[in-house]
């Protein structure tokens, strides 16, 4: 199997806040070579390195806000988060759990800081990704997978050397806990100082990865240090990391799916036809009713 090297490095962004409760470093899309094309199906990428939020007695987050056409993947490493959309779903997931939610045709929904953490403040972390919808399914019916840490398959590393949590897709044949509707493969690789792990994707899935702690090396070769972002060349299939010291590691590895791209906030569709649409609906109700 041919190895699949490292095209960029990318330290982390100047960060930007979301709301008043995320404090977000965005990687995807970016101006190096990290557009909505090229990493197909991961549309856009924020990470909320970890950051100490003061105690207060008002919730953080984003206020009501609609989405059509994607997936919206939250994964959670220090803190919590409350959610709630349109279509009456609500969940809260802490630190280690998973919220997949399916926007699809469309959802209203919001984001805060759960009520005790909001109390007591704390270090808060987490990975927004959002996934792309193949044209077929951009109008389904939207759906929420919340996914907590102890439902979440995982792969032991020989000789005590940690765990590679499947998210989504598989790993040395162990499937993930999510669904997706096209290839993905979303691991997070939890790997003591030591300890070695190999990955494989087809040559031309688009295939990355964020060191969430520590500090890895890559094919024996690429230090990369806690918050920096990976890209990996569309070439070869498997590549090797070590952990050079006790390490968090977010693999994603996706099928792009080529179909053309027009994204206007908080829509992603195939046509500007399309978009304008999704604003009309959002205008006339038909994404549904959730309360501020």
């Amino acid at each position: 199997m041919k190895t699949k090297n490292i095209e960029l490095v990318l330290a982390p962004p100047p960060p930007h806040m979301v709301g008043d409760g995320f404090r977000v470093h965005n990687f995807i899309p970016s101006g190096y070579h990290l557009d909505m094309k090229r990493m197909s199906p991961f549309i856009m990428m924020d990470y909320n390195s970890k950051f100490y939020f003061p105690p207060t007695d008002q919730p953080r987050g984003v206020s009501v806000h609609p989405h059509r056409g994607f997936e919206t993947v939250t994964i959670a490493y220090k803190g919590k988060v409350a959610h709630h959309d349109s279509s009456g779903n609500s969940g809260i997931i802490g630190e280690g759990d998973v919220q997949w939610m399916t926007a699809a045709s469309g959802i209203l929904h919001k984001e805060y800081h759960e009520e005790e953490f909001s109390k007591n403040g704390g270090d808060f972390q987490m990975v927004q990704l959002w996934v792309n919808l193949p044209a077929n399914d951009k109008m389904s019916t939207p759906q929420y997978q919340g996914i907590t840490n102890d439902q979440i398959n995982k792969f032991e590393i020989p000789g005590k050397g940690g765990v590679i949590e499947v998210i989504a897709g598989e790993y040395e044949n162990l499937k993930g806990s999510a669904s997706t509707f096209t290839p993905v493969h979303l691991q997070n690789a939890k790997l003591n100082n030591g300890a070695k792990a190999s990955f494989h994707f087809p040559a031309n899935y688009n295939t990355a990865l964020l060191v969430i702690e520590g500090s890895i090396k890559v094919n024996d070769s690429e230090n990369i240090p806690a918050d920096h972002f990976a890209l990996f060349e569309n070439d070869g299939e498997e590549f090797t990391i070590e952990a050079t010291e006790n390490a968090i590691v977010l693999i994603l590895s996706g099928e792009p799916i080529n179909e053309p791209i027009v994204a206007h906030g908080p829509f992603v569709m195939n046509s500007q036809a399309e978009i304008m649409q999704a604003f009309n609906d959002v205008n006339m109700g038909k994404f549904g009713y959730l309360e501020e």
